[in-house]
């Protein structure tokens, strides 16, 4: 309850403690201009994080239990190769399905390079065979030296070197979007501090006349905090708003399409969000606070 009546004081306020900070006004603009700006890119380095946490945990999951073996030989053993590779795989522990792509299944994976008109018969395209694990996965060391021996033409690729530099990638850019939004709380204070500053610079007379009438510094602090911290959360309130509809423009989530077409949120992380404007006005609340408290000190 004590909790509670100190948070209606000071939404509420005080009327003659209020009168200490102008409620329009060049600080008044900025801080809620500040704010909600600095809300709008936070949604995007927040939706840029999360977005990468998922490519990271797609990707992950996509190829750790994949692999896929290479079959180069000539064409009249091209078929024997073929067997003797699903013969090894058939009795090889951890492999849980192993079957030949087909033609179309092969074109469709070169088309993005070479075009949609590959003629495979007139090249020495190389067989390739998917190897599906089962939870605990086989040994690939083992399996390769099985194949070195039953079908030389064969090269197993278990995808490390493709899934390990692709996770790395999606972790590093959402340590960016991270770092983004400590840059973007950490403008927001200074801008809030700035703001703040200059109008207890403006209002120096203001405060010298309720110290005259017995005002104590604490007082005329808590009047600047109120003001400026709900600025910033109806700014910052703003701004969010502002970036959730911005995002919700985007393009949905597609695995086909990759990265840029799941970039908005999903399910719960809608609510990620709403949490933006609190944090901007705990910022302004504890940023005015110390500034207001050190410059009534200097001045007293």
């Amino acid at each position: 309850m004590a909790v509670l009546s100190k948070v209606l004081v000071f939404v509420t306020g005080d009327a003659q403690a209020d009168r200490v900070v102008p409620p329009t006004g060049f600080t008044a603009r900025l801080t809620g201009l500040a704010a909600g700006s600095m809300a709008f890119l936070a949604v995007f380095a927040l939706a840029l994080s999360l977005a990468s946490g998922r490519l990271a945990d797609r990707w992950s999951d996509a190829l750790a239990q994949s692999s896929t073996i290479r079959i180069s030989a000539t064409e009249d053993q091209m078929d024997a190769q073929v067997l003797a590779v699903l013969e090894v795989l058939a009795t090889t522990p951890g492999v849980l399905e192993a079957r030949p792509l087909s033609d179309d299944e092969q074109n469709t994976l070169l088309e993005p390079w070479f075009g949609p008109d590959l003629p495979l018969d007139d090249l020495p395209i190389p067989r390739l065979i998917e190897v599906i694990e089962d939870a605990g996965g086989f040994d690939a060391t083992g399996l390769r030296n099985r194949l070195a021996g039953e079908a030389p033409g064969a090269v197993l690729d278990d995808h490390t070197k493709w899934r390990e530099p692709l996770v790395a990638a999606a972790g590093r850019l959402r340590s960016l979007g991270y770092l983004a939004m400590l840059v973007i709380t950490a403008t927001t204070a200074i801008i809030i501090t700035l703001a703040a500053n200059a109008a207890l610079a403006a209002n120096a007379q203001v405060i010298r006349v309720l110290r005259l009438v017995g005002a104590r510094d604490a007082y005329i602090a808590r009047a600047f905090v109120r003001r400026y911290t709900l600025r910033t959360l109806t700014g910052a309130a703003a701004g969010t708003a502002l970036g959730l509809g911005a995002v919700a423009l985007l393009p949905g989530g597609d695995p086909a399409g990759g990265f840029l077409t799941g970039l908005g949120f999903q399910g719960a992380h809608w609510l990620w969000p709403l949490l933006i404007p609190l944090l901007a006005a705990l910022v302004a609340f504890a940023a005015t606070r110390m500034t207001a408290l050190a410059t009534l000190k200097e001045r007293s």
